[in-house]
């Protein structure tokens, strides 16, 4: 399991996350994620809002276009982001020209 800091910026809005991608890489990944009710599927990501420890796997359920977009991101390119990474819900659906800056990692 690999877990990753990540800013999540939209308009007005800047929320701190952990995401986790659960793809087992040992023996007992494998056990835990099966007691947990999860397969093995290398593309799960639990994405977790730091504020109010608001936490899902599934994109779905968040009930906002910020979390829900964001969480759809995350996974599809998780391998591509960097600990400490800017994921801009704006800027991925075209809303604005060029990505937002950090204002939590100056």
């Amino acid at each position: 399991m690999e877990l990753k800091l990540i800013e999540i910026r939209d308009r007005g809005t800047t929320i701190a996350a952990l995401a986790i991608k659960m793809s087992p890489e040992r023996e007992g990944d494998i056990h835990f994620l099966r007691r947990s009710g999860f397969g093995i599927d290398s593309s799960l990501v639990y994405l977790i809002k730091v504020e109010g420890q608001e936490a899902h796997y599934d994109a779905f359920q968040w009930r906002n276009r910020t979390m829900h977009e964001a969480h759809r991101y995350i996974q599809q390119h998780f391998d591509e982001l960097k600990d400490c990474d800017l994921v801009d819900v704006e800027y991925i659906l075209g809303e604005s020209n060029k990505p937002k800056t950090s204002e939590i990692w100056r």
